[in-house]
């Protein structure tokens, strides 16, 4: 642990930071973020249990059991590193390394919220289908597990020193910015493009025209809109803040899809390979465009050019894996500008204006 420099402002209690609040030093973040990951594979591997396994019928599976104990093991990292700067003595908030108090808040919280679930699994019965989206306790445990995951990003972000990252210093921020944007996607599923297969996406845009066209088509429209700005918003908050080393956009990607096939239990590898393709394209646009809050053009095109190629790239992997196109043209061919104005309206709200 390495001291660090006074923080702006205490990200536990809001009140000045003291010269004496440590900085978790790398080591300690890639720590923390790897257990993360660890607690992130679990819910990963809960959901796809409560999708895919028809007699679950417990709150006791193997699949909480790797999430739970994936929390628990953070929670007593984060509580060993507090603990280890007692020992130093610091005493109170300065024990709390800068950037890690919202998870020491949120830790208390997600266990409050893992009883409450036995209970609800108890009681009122266990979720399999898009209902365990909008269970009350798995909205309080990802909300909760964001705050903890999102810790080496806090502590990197609070670093005024570091403005251009190598992507190895940079790499407990980028998992668990991939991690944390895998988790919203994942409570987002019910307008997620990553899991549609390439027959799907074929089919869903293949519709008679002045039928009153496709449930299937709407759905999804609906979710490249929805799965494009959870994509692109952790990139245009990032690059505001850094000049993101080469490799950052598919990391990302690769993360995000990595989770996503096994939740659509692998059969959706074609649109995989898309988002990383997509994922070394974008890592390219930015080493090019070098956007950031004071190159307003160059950010507002990064976000429309990354949308773009996204889904550009998302409905090309369809085409030649499936070896057709959709025989609405209108529908593959606007979907990827739609989604660039969608992605430039939002660098537009993020930064109006250059800040110089």
């Amino acid at each position: 642990m390495t001291l660090g420099r006074e923080a702006d402002v205490d990200d536990l209690a809001g009140s000045p930071a003291t010269s004496r609040r440590p900085r978790a030093d790398y080591r300690t973040d890639l720590i923390t973020v790897l257990l993360g990951t660890w607690f992130s594979i679990g819910l990963f591997l809960d959901a796809w249990a409560h999708s895919n396994v028809p007699e679950l019928e417990s709150f006791f599976t193997p699949w909480h059991a790797v999430f739970y104990s994936g929390f628990a093991a953070t929670g007593a990292w984060i509580l060993w590193v507090l603990w280890r700067n007692y020992q130093q003595g610091l005493r109170g908030l300065d024990a709390v390394p800068i950037g890690y108090g919202p998870a020491v808040i949120a830790l208390p919280v997600f266990a409050a919220a893992g009883v409450g679930d036995y209970l609800w699994h108890t009681f009122i019965g266990i979720e399999q289908g898009i209902d365990i989206l909008f269970s009350p306790t798995h909205l309080v445990l990802i909300s909760s597990m964001v705050l903890i995951l999102t810790t080496p990003l806090r502590t990197l972000w609070s670093d005024r020193d570091v403005v251009s990252p190598s992507l190895r210093r940079f790499l407990p921020a980028g998992l668990a910015l991939a991690f944390t944007t895998s988790l919203v996607l994942l409570f987002a599923g019910y307008a997620d493009a990553t899991v549609f297969t390439t027959e799907q996406v074929i089919r869903a845009f293949s519709f008679e025209k002045g039928a009153g066209g496709s449930g299937r088509a709407v759905e999804l429209a609906a979710s490249v809109m929805f799965t494009n700005l959870i994509m692109i918003l952790p990139l245009l908050l990032v690059v505001r803040r850094f000049r993101l080393p080469f490799g950052a956009a598919t990391l990302l990607a690769f993360v995000v899809m990595l989770l996503s096939t096994a939740v659509a239990n692998y059969t959706n590898m074609s649109i995989a390979i898309g988002f990383l393709v997509s994922g070394v394209v974008i890592d390219v646009l930015l080493l090019k465009l070098d956007p950031s809050e004071g190159r307003v053009a160059q950010y507002r095109v990064f976000a429309g050019a990354a949308s773009f190629v996204t889904w550009a790239v998302f409905f090309a992997a369809a085409i030649i894996d499936q070896g057709t196109t959709p025989s609405v043209t209108e529908m593959w061919t606007g979907a990827p500008i739609m989604a660039a104005l969608h992605g430039v309206l939002m660098a537009v709200v993020l930064v109006p204006t250059a800040r110089r």
